[in-house]
Formats: C-alpha cells, sequence, structure tokens
C-alpha cells in the first residue's frame, strides 16, 4: 500500500496515490482519521476522480462522521450484517421465539433444562436448512450411548417441533407475510420408537428397604418428598409446589392446583401422607409444605440426595427416584385386585383412561391368581383332606 501524504491546512486528512480507476494514470485516494471513544478511527472518503472527492469534501466528511450525522464504511458493513442476521432463523432463535410464545405450556421448564443441554451448542446455532440428517443421527447416537434412550427420543421431538414451528408461524411485525419464518426442512426427524409401557415397580422387599433408608437419611425434606410420593403416586412437581392451604385435614382431601392434567383436582388424603404432613414442622409465615432457601419460593428438590437414597436402597440402576415411585404407587394399587382402572385413572389425575391402560395386565393377573385361588379351593374340596372332612360331616348327621 502507498505512504499516507498528509493534505496541508486540513487536520486528520490524508490521501495515497494509486492506479486510476477507467483511465490513465494515477489518482488520490482520501481518508480521514479522528478519535473515537479513546481510539483512532480511519475511514476511505473517496476517490480523487471516480467520486470526485477534494480535501474539502473529506474535511465534511471527516465532521459529519465525528458529529454521528454519517457512518463508516466499516460500521455500515456491520450494521447490514446485523440487519441480515435479524432475519436468519437458527435453531436457537426459532426456539427462544418459541418459549415467548409458549409462556403457559406446564412442560416448558423441563424442556428448557433438554434444550439448554443437548440442543443449543449442539445443533442451535444452525439455520434448519442446514441440519441435515446426520447431524441428527450423530446427535441421537451421543444421547444413547449414555444409556439415555428416552432423553434422546425426547430431545429430537424437542427438535422436530422447534423447526416446525418455524415452517408454521409468521413475522409479527409484517402482518401481511406470505411466507414463514423458515421453509420445511428436506428430511423428517425420525423419533425413535420407545417402549413406553415399561412400568417401574419394587417387590415388597426393596420397598422395605427404602423406607428404612428415607428413616435414617440426613436430608429429611428429600426423604419426605420421596414418601409423598410413593405414598400418593403424587407428580414430583405437584408435591414440591404444594402448599398447606391446599391441604384439608378435616376433609381429607388434597388439591393439586394447576396440575399437568390442566383443571385443579382433588385426591384424597391417606392416612400414610397424612403422617407425612403431620410430621414436618411448620411457621405460619411458610406457605409451601416444602420452602426454598428464599421466602416465597418452594423447594427445587435435591437431585444429590434422591441419588443417594436409591443408592443406599439398592433401588434398580433405571429406576427413577421420583416417578419411579408414581408407578410404584399405582402398580401396587393394581396388583392388589381391588381398584378398578378408572378408580385408578382418577387418583393418578390421568386426562385419558388410555394412560392408565399400562396397568391393567397387573390388575388382570391379580384377578388371575385370585380366580386360581378360587379352583385350587374347590380342586382341595373335591379331591383332598378337605373333602374327606365334608364327607364326614355328613355322615355324622
Amino acid at each position: 500500500m502507498a505512504k499516507p501524504i498528509k493534505v496541508k491546512g486540513r487536520t486528520g486528512i490524508f490521501y495515497r496515490l494509486t492506479r486510476r480507476i477507467g483511465g490513465p494514470g494515477q489518482e488520490k485516494v482520501y481518508y480521514v482519521r479522528f478519535k473515537r471513544d479513546g481510539r483512532i478511527i480511519e475511514a476511505k472518503a473517496g476517490r480523487q476522480y471516480k467520486n470526485n472527492m477534494t480535501p474539502a469534501r473529506a474535511e465534511r466528511y471527516r465532521t459529519n462522521l465525528i458529529e454521528g450525522r454519517e457512518k463508516t464504511p466499516q460500521e455500515n458493513r456491520e450494521r447490514a450484517a446485523k440487519e441480515a442476521q435479524k432475519k436468519i432463523w437458527t435453531v436457537n432463535k426459532l426456539w427462544d421465539r418459541y418459549c415467548t410464545k409458549h409462556p403457559k405450556n406446564k412442560s416448558l421448564d423441563n424442556e428448557k433444562l433438554k434444550y439448554e443441554k443437548y440442543l443449543r451448542k449442539e445443533l442451535g446455532g444452525k439455520e434448519p436448512c442446514e441440519l441435515t440428517p446426520g447431524d441428527v443421527a450423530r446427535l441421537t447416537e451421543k444421547i444413547q450411548k449414555k444409556d439415555k434412550w428416552t432423553m434422546a427420543a425426547r430431545v429430537l421431538e424437542l427438535l422436530r417441533r422447534t423447526v416446525n414451528y418455524g415452517a408454521n408461524s409468521y413475522d409479527d411485525k409484517d402482518p401481511e407475510a406470505k411466507e414463514p419464518l423458515i421453509p420445511p426442512i428436506s428430511f423428517t426427524i425420525k423419533i425413535p420408537k420407545l417402549n413406553n409401557q415399561t412400568t417401574e415397580d419394587l417387590s415388597p422387599k426393596q420397598i422395605k428397604k427404602l423406607i428404612s433408608v428415607l428413616d435414617a437419611d440426613e436430608d429429611q425434606p428429600a426423604a419426605n418428598v420421596m414418601r409423598i410420593a410413593l405414598f400418593s403416586g403424587m407428580r414430583k412437581g405437584e408435591i414440591l409446589k404444594l402448599k398447606w392451604e391446599d391441604i384439608s385435614f378435616r376433609r381429607g382431601f388434597v388439591t393439586l392446583v394447576d396440575p399437568k392434567s390442566g383443571e385443579d383436582q382433588k385426591i384424597p388424603l391417606n392416612d400414610a401422607v397424612r403422617g407425612v404432613l403431620k410430621s414436618i414442622d411448620h411457621a405460619d409465615e411458610t406457605e409451601f409444605v416444602f420452602p426454598g432457601r428464599f421466602p416465597g419460593e418452594h423447594f427445587a428438590g435435591s437431585s444429590r440426595s434422591f441419588a443417594r437414597i436409591k443408592k443406599e436402597a439398592g433401588l434398580p440402576k433405571g429406576f427413577r427416584p421420583l416417578h419411579g415411585l408414581r408407578h410404584v404407587y399405582a402398580s401396587m394399587l393394581a396388583s392388589s385386585g381391588k381398584v378398578d382402572l378408572y378408580t385408578l385413572q382418577k387418583l393418578l389425575t390421568h386426562k385419558s383412561p388410555q394412560m392408565t391402560q399400562r396397568y391393567a395386565h397387573l390388575r388382570d393377573d391379580a384377578l388371575k391368581q385370585a380366580s386360581n385361588l378360587a379352583g385350587s379351593l374347590i380342586d382341595e374340596v373335591i379331591n383332598g383332606s378337605k373333602a374327606r372332612k365334608v364327607v364326614d360331616i355328613r355322615e355324622k348327621k
């Protein structure tokens, strides 16, 4: 680059001689220089012939830059890049927009955790049109390698929902927009099929061991959360958000406010849950049954304590400390043969009977066992010792 030559009598104006564009010889290319926020800024003002640039015009340009009436070429390029970036919808931008538009989604808090952990850095910076089947396959394999098959399916469902949302949403700032935010992607994100009928259960021996560990554990708030999950079948969020005003000891009911199933629900307060609640000391000003660290907040749960209790109780590796206990509660009732599926549905606050059907086989097994027991009793009467006793009685008569 040619050496800069200062223009005499003009502050901050200089030029370089370079080959003339569109004609023979050379021409001057004028530049301006000034300070802004403690740093020196240099900008090209224009060419002598092509732009009809003169020292006087360069000086006016410099003044406009200093006073903010004009922008340097670099600043104009950066602004154009930012404007262009605003129109680019990455997976992250679509997800953030989805969260803003659906604040009442009851599963959103959990979904945000999944998104931040598995998607934001992995694929979130890409535009949906840049995604490939290979990207999805690598993400799936990465999660499944950690034995998180269900999590892989949930994350892929989240990714699919996000790109589908973009393909069916329009720009809020343009009411007449005819094109969605993004075009549909060129392939289908397939969700791995799962055996969702798998039901976590514990044997009587395992339940007894768990109760013993809960009684001995140092973190009794966490232990009480697990006790209530086992004794009531309530969901984790329902337990943690439970307020004292939601409990009627006199009427014997617990009100589940804004549960996952939608409308508020009432479930019976059984003796086991009543005993747990009665054992919890609380001040009159305490709003939540399980208060958090700060006023007005509820206990967020302690994954460390739950994991420790699970390990000490020797529960199966894949057993989920809280949701698994909800399954145990349901399985015990279904296996008893004394609870019909409609009643079980109401106790679990399932929205539809289809969600309760996973326990149907347990109830059927209990009924079969009862039927087989009746057959055995009759067989004993006919062929066993009891049959002879009946004959002897009749003979005495």
